[in-house]
């Protein structure tokens, strides 16, 4: 089994160690685009050349199907990639995962990145799956930068920040970007200072995505199978390794426990 992730960056980790857990005998393929990154202040048609360049790179290592791990890729980008990629590829985009965290009727935050906040996509998921729920979007400003720089002290700052727009009585939290997860520690730290101590329930992506993708090619998650799966790393299309940034996270370590520095 081969199973590649795109991103822009090392937002990609989460659902690449989640897929991991899920399935260590898994190859893995991560295509990301540090000669373009990032992609959120393009155009959309611009955003959209990078990343079919991006999973055009991913696709020629012939996988059973392509994870799009950015939301921002998957709002302006997933129509083109499925039309030049499937059926021979199943494309699986990222969702924020409003649904699930609105099933529960509680005050929910949606963290997102201030393009993604209040956009009509993000807009649309509120009005289909929470209607009469309360809502806030909480934009964050350079959150997902800093997380990319392992900026310790960016990240705190955003996140300080992006904590205090959020409602002090919130029970359940959507990580609406996929670079998000990778500091859930501090988001929740910071948040819990802002509720007091509540036990607020959090809702990303990663986990989710990778069930979808192991769904749509008829495929079970198997977490007790020998890991075997090896890695493949693509950046801008050239072979390569994990980043040095990816190895200050701990999906990054996870995946380069299995061969992280293969060469595609």
């Amino acid at each position: 089994m081969k199973i590649a992730l795109m991103d822009s960056g090392i937002g990609l980790l989460a659902a690449a160690a989640a897929m991991r857990r899920l399935r260590p005998d898994a190859d893995l393929v991560i295509s990301s685009d540090p000669d373009g990154m990032p992609w959120g202040p393009r155009t959309p048609a611009d955003l959209t050349e990078r990343a079919l360049a991006v999973a055009r790179a991913a696709a020629a290592h012939r996988p059973e199907a392509l994870i799009v791990a950015c939301n921002t890729a998957s709002v302006h980008s997933l129509p083109a990639l499925r039309a030049e990629l499937e059926p021979a590829i199943p494309v699986i985009g990222t969702v924020p995962a409003i649904k699930p965290a609105a099933a529960a009727g509680g005050r929910v935050a949606i963290w997102a990145t201030p393009a993604t906040t209040g956009s009509p996509y993000q807009r649309g998921l509120i009005g289909e799956f929470a209607a009469g729920v309360p809502v806030t979007e909480v934009p964050c400003p350079g959150l997902a930068d800093a997380v990319e720089a392992v900026d310790d002290a960016a990240v705190k700052a955003t996140v300080a920040a992006a904590a205090a727009l959020t409602p002090a009585d919130v029970t359940d939290v959507v990580l609406g970007c996929t670079h998000y997860e990778l500091v859930e520690t501090a988001i929740r730290a910071a948040l819990a200072a802002r509720t007091g101590g509540a036990d607020l329930v959090f809702h990303g992506s990663a986990e989710p995505v990778a069930v979808q993708a192991l769904r749509r090619i008829g495929a079970l998650p198997e977490p007790g199978l020998p890991p075997t799966g090896g890695l493949t790393v693509l950046r801008s299309g050239r072979p390569g390794t994990l980043p040095a940034a990816a190895l200050e996270y701990a999906e990054g370590r996870l995946l380069a426990g299995q061969g992280a520095a293969a060469v595609g």
